[in-house]
């Protein structure tokens, strides 16, 4: 939110509410410009008892240990507890070139404040995302050079580019609504 250069951010990722389905738990890191990330997945059912701080009996792993340690250790000195869930409609397309471009268009954006220890799409307490505004998160990630048919398409149709952030436009939202969240400081 303060735009540093170099900053994490841990997030629990879903793709169904299906309880045999995993979850992900994520590490997205910022160096500069570089963005790497490190990704473990967890059964659902397994989700609260990592988040509580606690590890699960060997034979419940389907996931990168490494990942899972470094996640709990990060939460642990943020004091990072659950707080928004967030959801969009994803449309993905990701070229076959050794640069590896990966275009993304995220729509239906909305959130729904939580404190509880759980990953869902559904349910009740779904807000819109006011910032999008009912239109498109355009993103395009590439792995080595900024591709030059990218320059062409950013003229051609005058795009802006815009940095937004769904989990904080949620939590800027949410506090405007008077929603209780926790007290971000910028």
């Amino acid at each position: 939110m303060r735009g540093h250069k170099n900053r994490f951010k841990l997030r629990i990722r879903s793709y169904t509410d299906e309880p045999d389905y995993p979850r992900f738990f994520e590490i997205k890191r910022r160096m500069n410009t570089i963005i790497i990330k490190s990704r473990a997945r967890v059964m659902d059912r397994n989700v609260p008892t990592l988040l509580s701080g606690l590890s699960l009996p060997p034979q419940n792993y389907t996931a990168d240990i490494e990942t899972i340690n470094q996640f709990q250790l990060y939460m642990k000195g943020i004091g990072a507890k659950p707080t928004v869930l967030i959801r969009y409609m994803r449309q993905a397309y990701e070229g076959k070139t050794e640069n590896k471009v990966r275009v993304t268009f995220d729509r239906q954006l909305a959130y729904c404040v939580t404190n509880r220890p759980e990953v869902r799409l559904g349910g009740r307490g779904w807000l819109r995302n006011p910032y999008t505004s009912g239109g498109v998160i355009l993103e395009i990630k590439f792995t080595n050079s900024y591709p030059a048919w990218l320059s062409q398409m950013v003229k051609y149709f005058n795009i802006e580019q815009q940095s937004i952030s769904k989990f904080a436009s949620s939590i800027t939202d949410s506090r405007l609504l008077e929603f209780y969240v926790p007290q971000l400081t910028f």
